[in-house]
């Protein structure tokens, strides 16, 4: 009795240092479409570009959207996706100088100070109604 719970606890223990049967998985297609500059420098010129061609009355997408627009302190990347949404992508950056930086909060300014026709908190080419520009 005692010889044959020996050798069925030895067979059961083999099983655990048998190779693992495989698997085979078939690839997954994601339509995912990225921007315009996506994988090329996203710095303010490539922003006002998407900026000029950004329609807020249009359901926001990667085409469309207002690449100045922040939601809970960050920016978007070169498709519109912010920092932990899925396919986010961090982009190629441009120049950060001090005097780069004051040319682009005057241009901010003008922006603010007039904004796109049909651009209100929330409308269809936003993103979070908590997110603002």
């Amino acid at each position: 009795m005692f010889k044959s719970i020996v050798l069925a606890s030895i067979a059961a223990s083999a099983v655990a240092f048998a190779p693992a049967a495989t698997f085979t998985t078939r690839g997954v297609a994601l339509n995912m479409d990225f921007g315009k500059y996506d994988d090329k420098m996203w710095d303010n010129t490539a922003k006002k570009d998407v900026y000029d061609t950004w329609d807020p009355t249009v359901t926001r997408s990667t085409m469309n959207f207002n690449p100045f627009e922040t939601y809970k302190g960050n920016s978007p990347d070169a498709s519109g996706i912010f920092p932990g949404e899925a396919f986010y992508k961090d982009p190629q950056r441009g120049e950060a100088s001090f005097s780069q930086m004051m040319v682009e909060r005057t241009e901010a300014e003008e922006r603010a100070a007039s904004p796109k026709a049909g651009f209100v908190k929330g409308c269809a080419g936003c993103t979070k109604p908590e997110g603002n520009m």
